[in-house]
């Protein structure tokens, strides 16, 4: 479900209240654990977490003209959604990550490529989630990115 926002402060105010008290926990989780280099910034109508170009001019592979995205958080119809590139691109991360969200949590972990996707509220992990966003650096995620995806 995609929201018309300007900002991460109106897409947040955009959602219903049990919404937003949940994606302002996970925001939180989040911002507390972002390695220095990041930015905050609305990035295809959801809350994104991307490299600037100060940092990476080359910018996506896709469209040059836009940052290099990294994390994103959305509210969808059904789910709050974590969308993850470091998880998609680092096989090692991903399987750290489903292993400690098994030790921790009884619940079926619904993930994909790069989207965790949470039906209950109850059942985000927001202090794992911290902390597989502080695992990799700004350049960590330069290099993976280049590796992995970049167009030779």
């Amino acid at each position: 479900m995609k929201r018309i926002a300007n900002s991460v402060t109106a897409y947040l105010e955009d959602l219903n209240v049990d919404e937003r008290a949940v994606m302002e926990q996970l925001r939180a989780a989040i911002l507390n654990n972002l390695p220095d280099g990041f930015r905050e910034e609305l990035s295809y109508g959801m809350i994104g977490y991307i490299v600037p170009h100060e940092l990476y001019p080359a910018g996506y592979h896709c469209n040059p003209k836009l940052p290099l995205p990294f994390l994103a958080i959305a509210a969808q119809k059904n789910f709050i959604a974590v969308y993850h590139m470091g998880i998609y691109a680092d096989e090692s991360l991903y399987s750290w990550f489903t292993s400690e969200y098994a030790k921790q949590f009884t619940t079926k972990l619904d993930i994909g490529k790069s989207c965790i996707r949470f039906k209950k509220n109850a059942s985000i992990p927001f202090e794992l989630i911290g902390c597989l966003v502080k695992k990799i650096s700004v350049q960590q995620w330069i290099n993976l990115y280049e590796l992995k995806f970049k167009r030779k």
